[in-house]
């Protein structure tokens, strides 16, 4: 089976599904790559790499013959209804803003697998391209706030005297928050972070941070991630974290709600009370924003002089790691699906839906949507 990789066609997007380290894998289970000329240029890849490894390169469509298509974003509707009927397709595909595209690969008998859908258990670890890139957003965040902050990081011990170290405050202690807090501190900060769970308080601290405590109820929610707060909650939690904020120089804000807008824990208030100078990093920007005012891709000032950055395409800005680390989930997810007979590979890859996994993770199949057995 031919398994293709076409240039990402979304405009910022630098990653590329598949990096030319990982193509053996795929050979050695008896798949054919095809990708795309220049598909990894933009990730630091070469064409010529791809073709060491054991891909072919082509100029033009390579995806309307492939059985298997893998990219970062979603395919368009176009792309979808180009694919041949029975091809199978995974990337990030989410089940509430790509509607047009899941509807079109049902109308075109393709098997479309979300790699937003793959469950957040231990057998699946290494295919959960969620926590692999918010760990890249994560790491850049850090970088950004340091690179905006008129302020040193770490604390400076000169013969002009003494330069503190910059309070860093983060909000959300999941994948990218715990990356940003590492970073921070690797930087010489001083951090503090929030978040509605308790239980990652132990993760908190045990990055050298402080983990804020607020007299709330707690949110734990399924696979890790927070519940969605009433907004009686989000009220006080607000309330009560404003001073915190108003001491800090910079404030990350990674907080989000799998299939849903983004949570609002900082108000147009809460950033008229932080100092000027401050800088606030808010990678939940692009799902509706996690801070009041700000806008994926931009960076405004305020009034009162705070900085804020809107990310988008936040794990793209770094995507040579980025890309190498999607690739890995793309490709044990594929393995996954992989056929062996006395244990000699047969080339094909087939969907086994008594498979939590692939369960969960596809959204089309057979010329319609499906509903995960899981779920039923």
């Amino acid at each position: 089976m031919r398994i293709a990789v076409a240039k990402e066609i979304r405009s910022g997007e630098a990653r590329v599904a598949l990096v030319p380290d990982i193509i053996s894998k795929l050979t050695k289970a008896g798949l054919e790559v095809v990708i795309e000329a220049g598909a990894g240029v933009a990730s630091g890849f070469q064409d010529s790499e791809f073709s060491a490894a054991g891909a072919t390169v082509k100029s033009g469509n390579v995806i309307s013959d492939a059985d298997v298509v893998a990219s970062v974003t979603a395919l368009t509707p176009d792309q979808m209804k180009s694919l041949k009927k029975g091809a199978l397709t995974i990337s990030f595909l989410s089940p509430t803003t790509s509607v047009d595209s899941i509807e079109a690969a049902a109308s075109a008998g393709v098997t479309a697998l979300s790699l937003e859908l793959v469950p957040r258990i231990s057998r699946a670890q290494s295919m959960d391209a969620l926590t692999s890139q918010a760990l890249c957003a994560g790491y850049r965040a850090s970088l950004v706030a340091a690179e905006l902050s008129p302020r040193f990081f770490p604390l400076l011990m000169t013969a002009a005297g003494t330069v503190t170290p910059a309070q860093v405050v983060i909000l959300g202690a999941g994948v990218a928050g715990l990356q940003a807090i590492a970073t921070a501190k690797r930087l010489g900060a001083v951090v503090s972070a929030y978040d509605v769970r308790p239980s990652s308080a132990d993760e908190v601290k045990s990055m050298g941070a402080k983990f804020i405590t607020l007299e709330l109820e707690a949110l734990e929610g399924a696979g890790g991630y927070a519940r969605e707060m009433t907004e009686e909650r989000a009220a006080k939690q607000r309330e009560l974290l404003t001073p915190y904020l108003a001491a800090a120089d910079v404030v990350i804000t990674t907080a989000a709600v799998p299939g849903r807008p983004a949570p609002r824990l900082v108000t147009g208030e809460m950033v008229s009370a932080m100092k000027s100078g401050a800088v606030i990093v808010d990678l939940a920007a692009e799902t509706g924003g996690n801070v009041e005012g700000s806008k994926p891709g931009e960076t405004i000032t305020t009034a009162n002089g705070v900085v804020l950055w809107g990310g988008k395409d936040v794990p793209s800005q770094l995507p040579y790691h980025a890309s190498m680390l999607f690739s890995r989930n793309v490709v044990n997810l594929l393995l996954l699906m992989t056929k062996s007979v006395d244990g000699k590979p047969t080339g094909e890859v087939i969907p086994d839906f008594s498979d939590e996994i692939i369960d969960a993770a596809t959204l089309t199949y057979g010329g319609a949507r499906r509903t995960p057995e899981g779920k039923k």
